[in-house]
């Protein structure tokens, strides 16, 4: 590693009286000097955000003292909102290849939490992606790729590192195998230090199912019930930070908290937070007939993801490690807000 590439490896290398990684993996965002250094020899350091979503953004609040961000979007309504968080908005289609030449702008690092389309077995998003980097004049020397653990498939609850091989089973876990595939060929070929993150189910305090609580939907009772995982949208946010600067080439990590839950088990978690009844049990025979198939997809694949790589080599120490974290800390006030609505109120 020479030349650019290298005085970026020193300045966001761990520093025992500044540890800027660390500050960020952790929620702070204070330059080292050696990053001050890299941004005064260099210029500013590019990082490109493909997807602006609720996990980007919160990436790009963890990033935007140190770095220029740029974000693509094809919607102008989200214009005003990127810029409030300090990225420059880059508009751009990932459906139609000629809206992006503007990403030929020699970023350092490409962010990509962009979903493949909605049908098939392949991402051509990806690929349009990739098509317009390499067109740039300097190929991006970092990429991380948002996946999923849907790649693994059924795992019949077994335990599941990064080195399982990969079963996917669904249309969408096909599509984001294809995305991975597509990647680690363009990485290797062009030497892009590539980290793919394969995220579960992503939680927060407005992304909770709280409506299909209220529903009353049903889940799989025990003896039918399957494994879930589960990540809050800030530890992943703080994970694609540390990956971006930490993460070793060509490298899967699985981004999950420290929970071993149930699905009906996280759903009754939920409930009993926000003092909701917990949902009914069924058997899977009536499961069939009652719940949508998008949502009965996902009670037919069982896993529990281990986390040992991430903390070990991104070093991510997580905000959240459980859920019950996230609700001892926002459900008394929302049971507080709704106490105080009046009688016959929706909350």
């Amino acid at each position: 590693m020479s030349g650019l590439c290298e005085t970026y490896a020193r300045a966001f290398a761990p520093h025992d009286d500044a540890p800027f990684l660390r500050s960020l993996a952790e929620g702070g965002g204070n330059s080292t000097p050696a990053l001050s250094k890299a941004q005064g020899l260099e210029g500013v350091i590019r990082v490109l955000l493909i997807g602006c979503g609720d996990v980007a953004i919160r990436t790009a609040d963890l990033l935007r003292a140190n770095v220029r961000l740029y974000g693509l979007t094809r919607r102008p309504e989200d214009v005003p909102k990127l810029r409030g968080h300090g990225i420059t908005p880059i508009a751009g289609d990932l459906d139609q290849l000629r809206t992006l030449g503007r990403l030929r702008l020699a970023p350092f690092a490409v962010l990509h939490f962009a979903p493949p389309p909605s049908e098939g077995r392949d991402d051509p998003r990806t690929a349009r992606l990739i098509a317009a980097l390499t067109k740039a004049r300097i190929i991006p020397q970092r990429f991380v790729y948002i996946s999923t653990s849907g790649v693994y498939g059924d795992c019949a609850g077994s335990r599941v590192t990064e080195s399982r091989p990969r079963n996917a089973q669904t249309p969408r876990a096909h599509r984001r195998v294809a995305a991975e595939d597509r990647l680690r060929r363009w990485a290797t070929r062009y030497g892009v230090k590539l980290s793919i993150l394969r995220a579960p189910g992503i939680y927060a305090e407005t992304r909770l199912p709280l409506d299909r609580l209220k529903l009353g939907t049903p889940v799989l009772r025990a003896e039918d019930d399957v494994y879930t995982n589960h990540i809050h949208a800030d530890d992943l946010a703080r994970a694609a930070v540390a990956a971006l600067f930490r993460g070793l080439p060509n490298r899967a990590y699985n981004v999950t908290d420290d929970a071993d839950l149930q699905m009906g088990g996280w759903f009754d978690a939920v409930a009993d937070a926000y003092h909701l009844p917990r949902p009914p049990r069924v058997s899977w025979d009536e499961a069939e007939t009652r719940i949508a198939p998008m949502l009965l997809s996902f009670m037919s694949e069982s896993r529990r993801l281990a986390n040992q790589r991430m903390k070990r080599e991104l070093r991510v120490r997580l905000k959240y490690p459980t859920p019950q974290a996230l609700f001892a800390e926002v459900a008394p006030k929302a049971l507080k807000k709704q106490l105080a609505l009046p009688l016959g109120a929706a909350p």
